[in-house]
């Protein structure tokens, strides 16, 4: 394994692919060693891939809808026997279309994602850090918590959920020595419209952020202690064309 260059441990959830993978490789960059966690298995290739900037890379393969899964990574976090020097909680997942449509057990899913994981994993990491008054958490939020996001309904809630916590927890922390970032990106070309099945959406079809670009942001400014970025300043259109063309000739 190559010898590590000593910025820290950091966590990074969601590290398999897009944001998230980004947002692991800027932690490489600077030197910190890593614990990066996935549901798929395409978190080993990431692993990999990121032990080329030489540094330590643990994969971790679990799926954060479920408790026992968080408590299985804060094991290993502990494990480590190293302090916590950052976490980027990032993990996501998208359900699109008219929530009457959408199917229930996927919507409470993603809010077992969003929300329930994110306390949890939350509440392990802000403990552990003020504990030694040292730390950075950075959220990956996203505009659409901002406003109501027709056509992304359960979604957008959940991320306005994520961006309020997050503010919450700036506040409460401003004098521990640990600080906490909200990463809001707008439209980024990963796979969430694919994943939503929202590719008929105006928004899938438009330009989009890259991911690198977002991630480079949402890095420097948890290093800086902002206490928010927003990646991409935008209004949500998730409405799906074919619906758009529908209510127009009405």
């Amino acid at each position: 394994m190559a010898e590590a260059t000593g910025s820290g441990l950091a966590v990074v959830t969601g590290a398999s692919s897009g944001i998230g993978f980004e947002l692991a490789r800027q932690f490489a960059e600077h030197g910190f060693d890593l614990i990066v966690v996935a549901e798929d298995e395409g978190i080993g290739g990431a692993a990999d891939e990121l032990r080329d900037l030489r540094v330590e890379v643990e994969p971790v393969q679990a799926d954060l809808t479920r408790a026992t899964d968080v408590d299985r990574l804060w094991q290993r976090v502990r494990a480590r026997g190293r302090p916590l020097a950052a976490i980027a909680i990032n993990a996501g997942m998208s359900v699109g279309g008219p929530f009457v449509d959408n199917d229930l057990e996927d919507e409470l899913q993603l809010i077992d994602l969003h929300v329930v994981s994110v306390v949890r994993l939350a509440k392990y990491a802000v403990r552990d850090m003020v504990s030694r008054g040292s730390g950075r958490i950075l959220f990956t939020s996203s505009v659409a918590g901002e406003t109501p996001t027709p056509f992304l309904a359960v979604y957008g809630a959940s991320r306005a959920f994520v961006q309020s916590f997050a503010e919450a927890l700036h506040y409460e922390l401003k004098d521990t020595g640990v600080t906490v970032t909200a990463l809001q990106p707008g439209p980024t070309d990963t796979n969430f419209f694919e994943r939503a099945e929202m590719l008929d959406a105006r928004v899938a079809v438009e330009e989009k952020d890259d991911p690198a670009d977002v991630a480079r942001q949402g890095f420097e400014a948890m290093m800086a202690g902002e206490h928010r970025v927003k990646a991409r300043q935008h209004a949500e259109q998730a409405e799906p064309a074919s619906a758009e063309k529908a209510r127009k000739k009405k």
